[in-house]
């Protein structure tokens, strides 16, 4: 299933006026292409271009971006929040570990965006769970299917870069906890049976696996992200996580992220 939420339009559209030819071919990831967007979810967009990119552009694609994502979007919001990455086509094909990002936009960094700044190129591991992604959604918004395109991940590669992103998300578990626990909860079921899938579908995995005392907080973060209004304890708005407050909870919250951390250690110590 692949949702096309009405801004995507408009996200093709900046993407080509800042790059123009040098696309190759623009494609869903995430949830779009794993079960279908829910309320909270971003839309991720992978663009693969011939070459790398100048600053110009990526000013460019910062400017465009700024005014069609998220609630505080330019150009009329609230709209789903848009997390949109560049690749140049010879950085990932063929595929070599780290790869190489071009440019990155999520609202995450919305502040910095504000205050001027550019992403600039950097090697990144995260770039295998989203190749893997595309190539399993194969949801091209422009251009040939995404595996004329891109090579695939191999196994290892995808499973060192999502245990190489763990520290990342324990860093965030305060500011960003419903996200921090689902996407925990996918790097065990993508270790454990090495497919990528929907993070319910990984919370939904993963609550079967843990001791009852363990199982609350992640049922929680899971109804949130479904947007189960009568199951909240910490409504929020769609794509809001400012609304949440997860203060009183944070001791179970981190029970849980230690029992789970530890199931993901166990899994990468023995290679899956």
């Amino acid at each position: 299933m692949t949702d096309h939420p009405p801004q995507t339009g408009k996200v093709l559209h900046l993407v080509h006026e800042a790059l123009g030819a040098e696309v190759v071919g623009v494609y869903l990831h995430g949830s779009a292409v794993l079960g279908g967007l829910r309320p909270s979810s971003d839309l991720d967009v992978l663009v693969v271009a011939r070459r790398r990119t100048t600053g110009q552009e990526r000013r460019a694609l910062v400017h465009g971006l700024l005014g069609v994502s998220g609630d505080r979007a330019r150009n009329g919001g609230p709209v789903r929040p848009v997390e949109l990455t560049v690749v140049a086509q010879g950085d990932v094909r063929p595929w070599r570990y780290p790869p190489r990002c071009e440019f990155l936009y999520g609202e995450w960094l919305r502040d910095e965006f504000e205050r001027g700044g550019t992403p600039a190129p950097a090697l990144m591991p995260d770039l295998a769970p989203l190749i893997t992604m595309a190539l399993l959604g194969n949801a091209p918004l422009y251009g040939p299917p995404p595996a004329e395109v891109l090579d695939p991940v191999p196994h290892e590669d995808l499973r060192r870069a999502i245990v190489a992103g763990v520290p990342d998300l324990l860093a965030d578990l305060e500011s960003d906890t419903r996200n921090v626990l689902l996407t925990l909860a996918r790097i065990w079921t993508t270790l454990a049976t090495g497919v990528i899938t929907s993070k319910d579908a990984a919370a939904a995995w993963v609550l079967g696996r843990l001791p009852d005392r363990h199982r609350s907080v992640l049922a929680e973060a899971r109804s949130l992200y479904l947007g189960d209004a009568a199951n909240l304890a910490h409504p929020s708005g769609p794509g809001d996580l400012g609304n949440e407050s997860w203060d009183g909870s944070m001791p179970e919250v981190r029970e849980h992220v230690d029992h789970v951390v530890r199931a993901i250690d166990q899994l990468a110590a023995r290679g899956g």
